[in-house]
């Protein structure tokens, strides 16, 4: 079949990347999609079973710092778009092991951006319809305060841990691709995502399946942190607005305008969780657990995403007492899935699908 379009997607078996790879396998079967995934611990395929054997979707098991393999993918496909999801993003793991997130978020950029330049310049069309987009973070800009002031696309770059530095290189490097060799880019920074298939190392997965089995709800400092927290659906919907009808070289901010403290966040979880459970009301509160704080520590941060709306027409479905809502009723309906990956089950599929995972 000759496709309209050959799309990479890296990172897709992860938790955004396989909501982004779902929406395009189903949106438009006129496109090829190629989820470009390593599959290091937070990848799994279980997430797109629905989709797994569409007939425009391709699995490629590579890591992106892998040169050739990605220079390879870009001719066997004669891939004309790259939506470039693959990261480490874990806060806790950049502040142990920041050389893996370098690594991975800057030099695996890298790679994806060489090879992209070398065979777009290849062909005779050269850049014409092409286009990188490269999903970045809010926490390139570093911290708040509480004076309601949020991050706009202006906001100077202050990131404060190794992770967020690693995307901030990561950010700077697709720019000056775009400055240097003219390639079409779009870069965006999104707020903190929340919804289905999150590995559970992050807050409100971890906290709901802590809640369900009473386990301790470890909360940082005083729990006064506030993140703007955004729908992962909701970001999928807007990384296919802008992928198709972003401006190039232009950034957007993505944000759910839905600022919450941290502490008030696990009331709320405790609170759904507990009514969905047939449990009284914020009985499980006693599990709440401060330990001492993050090394660097974000206080505060707020996604301004005034331009996207009234350039694109995007904004957000769900507030987010109903994506939480939404969110608890799936992991409580989908136990089988968190008990997968907490022990660690969830690399047999692959392994049943494709043979050994490493």
């Amino acid at each position: 079949m000759q496709y309209k379009r050959n799309i990479i997607i890296t990172g897709g078996a992860g938790f955004i990347g396989s909501h982004v790879v779902r929406l395009f396998v189903n949106k438009y079967p006129e496109y090829r999609i190629i989820n470009l995934d390593k599959l290091t611990y937070a990848g799994n395929l279980a997430n797109l079973i629905d989709i797994e054997n569409a007939d425009n979707y391709v699995f490629v098991k590579a890591d992106i710092c892998d040169f050739e393999k990605v220079s390879a993918l870009m001719t066997q496909y004669n891939v004309d778009g790259i939506i470039h999801l693959a990261a480490e993003s874990h806060v806790d793991r950049s502040i142990k092991d920041p050389f893996t997130f370098a690594r991975t978020n800057v030099m695996g950029t890298l790679s994806l951006l060489q090879a992209a330049k070398l065979y777009w310049e290849s062909l005779p069309e050269r850049y014409e319809n092409k286009r990188f987009y490269h999903i970045s973070t809010d926490e390139v800009y570093g911290a708040l305060k509480f004076d309601g002031t949020l991050f706009t696309e202006k906001t100077k770059y202050q990131p404060h841990s190794p992770y967020s530095s690693s995307k901030a290189s990561s950010d700077h490097f697709v720019r000056a691709f775009h400055d240097t060799y003219g390639m079409p880019t779009i870069v965006t920074n999104c707020s903190n995502n929340y919804g289905p298939y999150q590995f559970p190392e992050k807050l409100i997965p971890l906290f709901i399946n802590n809640i369900l089995h009473r386990k301790a709800l470890p909360v940082y400092g005083e729990g006064l942190n506030v993140r703007d927290w955004l729908y992962v659906v909701d970001h999928a919907r807007a990384i296919d607005i802008i992928f198709h009808n972003g401006i190039v070289a232009e950034t957007y901010n993505i944000g759910g305008f839905n600022e919450w403290k941290n502490i008030d966040i696990v009331k709320v979880l405790i609170k759904t969780t507990d009514r969905l459970l047939g449990r009284k009301e914020n009985e499980d509160e006693n599990l709440i657990t401060y330990v001492t704080d993050r090394q660097g520590h974000d206080l505060r941060y707020a996604i301004d995403s005034t331009k996207l709306k009234r350039e694109l027409g995007w904004e957000p479905s769900l507030q987010f007492e109903e994506g939480i809502e939404k969110t608890v009723r799936w992991y409580l309906d989908n136990q089988d899935w968190m008990d997968n990956v907490t022990s660690g089950d969830y690399q047999k599929y692959y392994e049943s699908m494709y043979g050994e995972r490493n």
